[in-house]
């Protein structure tokens, strides 16, 4: 096959780097050529050219599919076709490093969704006991009452029913009590998921809720991602989009026992994959989020 055409397959799905990320890219892949020795070059007369051999078709491309597909400085580089584990660790890495400034318990964690009939906003009270809402894509609100003494308001639909209040456990959206541990986090998901024990998928859509409308510490954000890298038979996705129509990489995992892989439609994670930044699922867009003062506020 000719060499041109096999490297152009190799890398025709493969993201562009960062021009940034590629200096250091490039100087890896030549630091790895120069320490396999001089054995596999050969100097061409006293002409300062040199000429690989040993290497092949095959592996030309894969060390130009290596420097193409270069993951930022610190982190696992992904090949051609992405390994699930590498991208939740290296989302993991990106976790653990982004900013981390926790609210005051009377504020709100607001996040705003795009979902396949619109988008979604929501003020959810870091503490659990201040009062919070959902809006609906349709216009539709629902009161997010809060917990305070073991009691909270009750609703019909949108509306409070008189004196009329009911047992509650305060629910914050600030969930630094969750383990900061990539192994603890694990455990925690299988012993506390909704489904079965085993259930994967289950233990997939309880990661997705923290992940999505929660403000998490850093460190237990990146424990989250960690702890979604240990579950068995993860895929990745090429060319996956979020529900907002943003490219990247996806990871999906095994659908629970029960379902039918022909009609059952799996959730699939996106993170860019450049950066590894988390945007959402192929059904639920992340599209902004923050830490604001009061219900309907904006960051």
């Amino acid at each position: 096959m000719d060499e041109l055409k096999l490297i152009a397959e190799r890398t025709a799905s493969v993201p562009l780097a960062e021009s940034d990320a590629l200096g250091s890219a490039r100087a890896r892949l030549m630091a790895e050529i120069a320490a396999a020795g001089t054995e596999n070059v050969v100097p061409l007369k006293k002409r300062r050219r040199w000429v690989w051999t040993g290497v092949g078709a095959a592996g030309l491309a894969a060390a130009i599919t290596a420097v193409v597909a270069f993951a930022p400085a610190g982190l696992e580089p992904p090949v051609a076709t992405a390994d699930p584990v590498a991208v939740l660790r290296n989302a993991a890495a990106v976790a653990l490093k982004a900013p981390d400034t926790p609210p005051t318990p009377s504020q709100f964690v607001y996040t705003k969704t795009k979902q396949p009939d619109g988008e979604r906003e929501s003020w959810l009270s870091a503490d659990g006991t201040h009062d919070g809402l959902i809006k609906m894509a349709d216009g539709k609100s629902f009161p997010l009452p809060g917990c305070r003494n073991g009691r909270a308001q009750a609703y019909k639909g949108e509306k409070p029913l008189k004196g009329v209040m009911e047992p509650c456990t305060p629910r914050p959206a600030y969930r630094a009590d969750l383990p900061a541990d990539a192994d603890a986090m694990f455990a925690y998901l299988n012993a506390n998921h909704s489904g079965h024990d085993g259930d994967f998928n289950a233990m997939g859509k309880d990661v997705l809720a923290l992940a999505n409308e929660n403000h998490l510490p850093s460190a237990v954000r990146a424990a989250l991602f960690g702890a979604a890298a240990k579950v068995p038979g993860l895929r990745a996705v090429d060319h996956a989009k979020d529900a907002a129509g943003r490219p990247g990489v996806g990871i999906t995992w095994p659908l629970g026992p029960g379902h039918d892989p022909k009609v059952a439609k799996p959730v699939v994670i996106v993170f860019t994959a450049d950066t590894f930044r988390y945007l959402g699922t192929n059904s639920t867009a992340v599209i902004a989020s923050g830490v604001v003062d009061a219900v309907g506020q904006r960051p």
